[in-house]
């Protein structure tokens, strides 16, 4: 089983990063803007050799008494998947659902892989290049992660209509393909050892075909240029979320890449409503990391309703059972996702898509509302929060104790769960989320159509009032519900 050394250690391998705001970083595992996120990937692969955790990462022993990541083992049995539920559900609660993609991450993007390959019925050759992808994502721990492929504003805007495809297939033998081009945003490529491209434009132009491939992180003529890094405190007491779990979302510029034939597929045009598409599991992986962050949310409203004095407050109590049930909704969908499970076209258990798209439409559409209440509950003491380092002067020290001590609870107790507070709803990290899920994940009208798509009992529901109404009726057919038009996107407009 790898060791957070050895991930470690795979990131010091010439890799090409940009981060923008601070230029090009040697090292990421020592940089300023990227150490701590290495760290917290560290940490993810070390603590399946922590006996408290083994019990929640690792699978039951084999018959040789062997235990696997259960992060890195494709699920087969309906158990398998809910017992991967409970791993991705464990590692989001204790990052406040801050670390979005996580090395197992990819194990679930090579199982959409290995899936779509079988959907589409593709080659035996590419089926067989996909499975043995998984099968050596999953034997050797590696990290991957996952962009879509689209075009950046300035290729949109070629003079040229032609020349408006993000990725272009520069030449194509036996042994594989060149690509150059840049792609829009994804997360946390700098940290990432592999990248999986399904592009959105056909390959050759005109071809109708969609090259899908996969690439080193640090294949020659690869950049990674990522966003700026959030702004923080530098000291962790003040920036606890934000110090630690910045993930630093990316584009990816190439010239004259290399990627071997075994690592390129025959996939499809993008389309979010497809059922069992690349991203199956991906959603599913989503949804619990927005449910962590609405979990730690509610967390710190019920401790800062303590610790301030508030629990007895009609108000407050209005506010807590309203966060309350919108947790508890999200959760419910996603249980029972595990329960009514899917089975996908290659044979894995699969999470039942629309009761995951019901949890991502309701964690969405709460999530302004959650992040209000949690602002407003603590009143404007969660502005002038203290750090620890205030109190290192003793007069300091005691007026500080004056203004935020009693109750049972000393002013550095407050002020640490004030700042956690302030991190979670009011920080750089916070709006970066915000925004990258709005882009990312299409937002919540998205999600909407997602759920419109695949909602089967449409013709059920409306021909279930013949037997209540005094007259025949037709047959109806709302069977075009489902077909639900995804709204175009915003193009600019070239100016000739």
């Amino acid at each position: 089983m790898r060791t957070g050394a050895d991930y470690k250690e795979s990131l010091r391998d010439g890799r090409d990063v940009w981060v923008l705001g601070e230029g090009r970083v040697e090292d990421v595992t020592t940089h300023p803007a990227t150490a701590a996120m290495v760290d917290e990937y560290v940490a993810w692969y070390d603590r399946h050799f922590d006996p408290n955790w083994q019990d929640i990462l690792l699978t039951p022993p084999d018959a040789n008494g062997q235990r696997r990541s259960v992060a890195m083992t494709p699920p087969q049995t309906p158990e398998d998947l809910k017992r991967l539920g409970r791993e991705i559900s464990a590692v989001h609660f204790i990052t406040g659902g801050n670390m979005t993609h996580t090395p197992g991450y990819g194990e679930l993007i090579s199982l959409g892989l290995q899936n779509v390959m079988k959907r589409l019925d593709n080659s035996s050759e590419d089926i067989a290049k996909a499975e043995e992808y998984l099968e050596y994502v999953s034997d050797s721990g590696r990290f991957v992660t996952y962009a879509g492929g689209g075009p950046l504003i300035g290729t949109r805007l070629r003079p040229d209509e032609s020349e408006r495809a993000a990725l272009k297939l520069v030449s194509e033998t036996a042994d594989g393909i060149v690509v150059s081009g840049k792609i829009q945003m994804h997360t946390s490529t700098p940290f990432a050892e592999d990248l999986l491209i399904s592009t959105r434009n056909d390959m050759p132009a005109g071809s109708g075909r969609h090259l899908w491939f996969i690439v080193p992180v640090n294949a020659p003529g690869l950049r990674v240029v990522s966003r700026r890094a959030a702004a923080r405190h530098k000291n962790l007491f003040m920036s606890p979320l934000s110090g630690r779990f910045d993930e630093l979302d990316s584009m990816v510029w190439m010239e004259d890449v290399f990627i071997p034939r075994n690592r390129v597929f025959t996939g499809e045009a993008s389309d979010r409503n497809r059922k069992q598409s690349l991203v199956c599991w991906m959603l599913w992986h989503h949804s619990y990391g927005w449910l962590a962050k609405a979990e730690l949310t509610l967390g710190l409203g019920l401790a800062l309703a303590e610790i301030m004095g508030l629990k007895d407050s009609p108000q407050t109590i209005e506010q807590l059972v309203e966060m309350t049930v919108n947790v508890q909704t999200s959760r419910t969908c996603m249980r029972a996702a595990e329960l009514d499970q899917e089975t996908s076209v290659s044979g894995h258990p699969l999470a039942n898509q629309i009761h995951v798209a019901a949890a991502g439409v309701n964690t969405l559409k709460v999530r302004q509302r959650m992040g209000e209440i949690l602002r407003g509950l603590p009143g404007s003491s969660l502005i002038n929060a203290p750090a620890d380092t205030d109190f290192a002067d003793p007069a300091m020290a005691a007026e500080l104790e004056d203004a935020f001590g009693g109750g049972g609870y000393n002013a550095m107790q407050r002020a640490a769960l004030l700042q956690l507070a302030w991190d979670q709803v009011s920080s750089g990290l916070d709006g970066r989320e915000a925004a990258f899920e709005l882009h990312a994940s299409g937002g919540l009208e998205s999600w909407r159509r997602q759920l419109a798509a695949w909602f089967d009992d449409y013709n059920e529901l409306a021909n279930g009032v013949h037997d209540l109404v005094q007259v025949d009726l037709p047959t109806m057919d709302l069977s075009s519900l489902q077909a639900v038009p995804a709204i175009p996107r915003r193009m600019p407009q070239v100016n000739t």
